[in-house]
């Protein structure tokens, strides 16, 4: 396995295990409130893969699973888990994974996702004033 301050460290397949201030960003990005209440029960595995330089994140979960396939450094269309047109680059840096996300009103946020001290997938969510985290475990 590649080194923890690596993008490749990232590969695999992480359980959700907790996540903190989640409603507020939701909230934040304009998720509505069925939506979020919905969202609150969801605990996601995560599939990460590299194939010729083309990365897929995969979130499973028994509502939805979403997949998305990029190229590092290129801009894509994407749609929100509820929906909404947006679009997307994925940049790496230092290590770590920065996930640009706008939608049509160019609201904004990013999601940096590495490897924290304890060896799991940390993701640290920012849209304005308002921050959230996400936490995952590799499955052995």
């Amino acid at each position: 396995m590649a080194g923890s301050n690596s993008v490749e460290a990232l590969k695999g397949t992480w359980d959700y295990v907790k996540d903190e201030n989640m409603d507020a960003f939701m909230k934040e990005i304009g998720v509505g409130m069925a939506a979020r209440m919905m969202a609150k029960g969801i605990k996601p595995r995560l599939v990460i893969s590299e194939n010729g330089g083309k990365w897929t994140l995969r979130s499973e979960s028994t509502l939805k699973t979403n997949t998305i396939e990029f190229t590092p450094d290129v801009e894509f269309d994407d749609k929100t888990a509820d929906g909404r047109e947006i679009k997307t680059i994925v940049r790496f840096k230092n290590g770590t994974w920065e996930h640009t996300t706008r939608d049509k009103h160019g609201k904004e946020w990013i999601a940096t996702r590495y490897i924290n001290d304890q060896g799991q997938q940390q993701l640290d969510i920012t849209c304005g004033s308002v921050k959230a985290h996400r936490w995952f475990k590799r499955v052995e």
